[in-house]
């Protein structure tokens, strides 16, 4: 059973937020490894979510008791949250409410901002490092594979593609409100990574000029030389930010702007313009003390989130019924699977009397035509039992075909097998 263990912007405060984009490194591995319960897992962790994907063994029961049990005290372990105060932040989908989550999610329907373009690499970088990690299975794959295709259909059959604006974009957007003119801003950028080549580009559209960037880890030349952006040296970044009239950052480590240091710096060089500050980090890069300071604004996620809830951002009909649709076709192929161990059985039953017939065969002396001759009447014998198998299956009648089975030949389908068979398969994709 596919189940999924969620955090995301609309249930889970932010502070929770960034305490498991934090440290989610290798949990699905601890629980593939430490759990028998748990037989594949793997882990979508963005600025606004926190997603645990699990397959577990059967029975449903007992297994979603069990796996959900675990995550949680996982997660309450490694981030230092309270099971009391974790568990109401979070929430659970089982079987197909989960794949539906999960190709909503990758289709950003779920976002902050809904239709942004980058949570569907996002998916598939989760089941790239859970392929890595060995922690995938056969239903996480299809599930995984079946959410980019379904994000794909989404935006070519919406256009949402087109409509869709990511997390930096907005934030700029909801900034240009506070900002007199773009052209004269002095901007000063911190980090080199995914968001800040999407601030630059955004920027520049809205006529941004005076725009420095600085880099603890180095990078500042090497990011802003190419893009025309004026690097910051260590020493340099102070003073700039001190005086600046936007301040953008998006570092992948913790706190890089200080109040109090902030503060100081801005009283050291007498600057008392209005600035504003756009924090795009996650866990968050800038102090919130810092918007007691005079002429400070902060615009965080937090803040970014409560607007993103507009109806412009409301996405049509359309996607998500397409979105229930690969549900559905997905539940489909699903129930279709039930019929394996049914078809596998009555292969080999079938199998057992062809070799039995092969070898009175060869006993009468009779030649290789009929041999093959025989061989080929058992496919044909096997052809519509097997179709028919798997339509009763796709019907979610896989019962029906168990008892057949049982009742005609006497065969005993073992349920089991379709575990063995994704575990198998798992392991060798």
């Amino acid at each position: 059973m596919l189940a999924c263990v969620t955090a995301h912007h609309r249930v889970t405060p932010l502070p929770i937020l960034e305490k498991l984009a934090a440290d989610h490194e290798g949990i699905a591995a601890q629980l593939v490894a430490e759990f028998d319960c748990v037989t594949g897992a793997v882990v979508v962790a963005t600025c606004n979510r926190f997603e645990a994907y699990l397959d577990l063994e059967e029975p449903l029961s007992a297994a979603s008791e069990i796996g959900f049990e675990i995550v949680l005290e996982q997660l309450s372990e490694r981030t230092g949250v309270p099971l009391a105060e974790l568990e109401p932040s979070l929430q659970i989908h089982t079987g197909m409410r989960a794949v539906e989550h999960l190709f909503a999610v990758a289709a950003g329907l779920e976002s902050v901002v809904v239709g942004e373009t980058e949570i569907a690499g996002q998916v598939r970088t989760a089941l790239e490092d859970a392929r890595r990690a060995g922690t995938t299975s056969r239903d996480l794959e299809r599930a995984f594979q079946q959410a980019s295709q379904t994000s794909r259909g989404v935006r070519a059959a919406t256009g949402l593609e087109s409509v869709g604006r990511n997390l930096a974009e907005f934030a700029l957007e909801l900034a240009s409100s506070r900002v007199d003119s773009w052209e004269s801003a002095r901007v000063v950028l911190i980090g080199t990574g995914r968001y800040a080549r999407v601030a630059v580009a955004a920027l520049r559209r809205r006529g941004a000029r005076d725009i420095s960037v600085h880099s603890r880890s180095g990078r500042a030349a090497a990011f802003g030389i190419p893009r025309g952006l004026t690097p910051l040296e260590h020493h340099e970044a102070p003073a700039a930010l001190a005086t600046a009239d936007v301040i953008i950052t998006c570092s992948t480590g913790d706190i890089v702007l200080d109040g109090a240091s902030h503060a100081s710096t801005r009283d050291l060089v007498a600057a008392r313009q209005p600035q504003l500050i756009v924090d795009l980090g996650l866990p968050r890069n800038v102090d919130p003390a810092i918007q007691t300071l005079p002429e400070i604004t902060l615009l965080d996620l937090e803040t970014v989130r409560l607007h993103a809830g507009l109806d412009e951002f409301a996405v049509s009909d359309d996607a998500r019924a397409l979105v229930s649709h690969a549900t559905s076709a997905f539940a489909a192929e699903s129930r279709e699977l039930d019929a394996v161990p049914a078809i596998s059985a009555l292969h080999r039953h079938m199998a057992g009397i062809l070799d039995a017939e092969l070898a009175r065969s060869a006993a009468r002396g009779e030649g290789p035509e009929v041999a093959a001759a025989l061989r080929h009447l058992a496919g044909v014998l096997l052809h519509e039992p097997t179709v028919r198998a798997r339509e009763h299956a796709r019907a979610g009648e896989a019962e029906r075909v168990d008892a057949a089975l049982a009742t005609l030949f006497d065969v005993t389908v073992d349920r089991s097998e379709r575990r063995r068979a994704a575990t198998l398969e798992a392991d060798a994709s």
